[in-house]
């Protein structure tokens, strides 16, 4: 079961520093993003996150965010 819901407000470590966004997607099997194979389960899913300052759209897994909101 994910840790995380869709609408989540959640921060990452990007190349930038960190990044803070809302959760638009869960992945629960292995999908194709920005020509990259990534690799989910319903043990391990992955997160596609809209970054609050600006459009980009990252993937990432449960490990790397960090909730915002309570």
């Amino acid at each position: 079961m994910p840790k995380y819901a869709l609408g989540d407000h959640v921060s990452w470590n990007s190349e930038a520093g960190r990044v803070s966004g809302r959760i638009i997607r869960i992945h629960t099997a292995d999908f194709d993003y920005k020509g990259h194979r990534h690799h989910a389960t319903p043990e391990a899913p992955q997160y596609e996150i809209r970054s609050d300052r600006t459009t980009h759209v990252a993937a990432h897994k449960e490990g790397a965010l960090t909730p915002l909101d309570p």
